[in-house]
């Protein structure tokens, strides 16, 4: 899961940067499929959404400081009593664009990062002169 979430991750930054016209045809889509998308109703960031299933992203997980991590569990928590409920927050509490912040994908790159370094050294041959 995580290496297809960087692929896309890394394609989008690729299109925001190098193809402007087709930015501006993804960027209106962009907007409303995460409006249709609804996490930021339930005060939900994106990053809330990746699995904790892989372990790049526990590794990850285990890097975020005290604060954000408590954080990310209190709205974890609370979109899973929202959904319980069947509810969704008040229209004031939304989670606005603006703060919606990918505060775990520099952890995951950083880790994803230090895995394929270490794969690269546990695989380096020693070649003797």
């Amino acid at each position: 899961m995580t290496g297809s979430y960087l692929r896309t991750y890394f394609l989008a930054k690729y299109i925001t940067s190098n193809a402007p016209a087709l930015a501006k045809l993804i960027t209106p889509l962009q907007g409303f499929l995460i409006e249709t998308n609804g996490y930021r109703k339930m005060g939900l960031r994106y990053d809330d959404l990746i699995s904790e299933e892989n372990p790049i992203v526990q590794k990850a997980i285990n890097r975020l400081p005290p604060k954000e991590y408590c954080d990310r569990v209190f709205r974890i928590r609370r979109a899973h009593q929202l959904s319980i409920m069947q509810q969704l927050l008040p229209k004031e509490e939304y989670l606005k664009p603006d703060e919606d912040v990918r505060y775990l994908t520099p952890y995951i790159l950083e880790v994803e990062a230090e895995m394929k370094e270490r794969e690269y050294f546990d695989t380096m041959a020693v070649v003797a002169k």
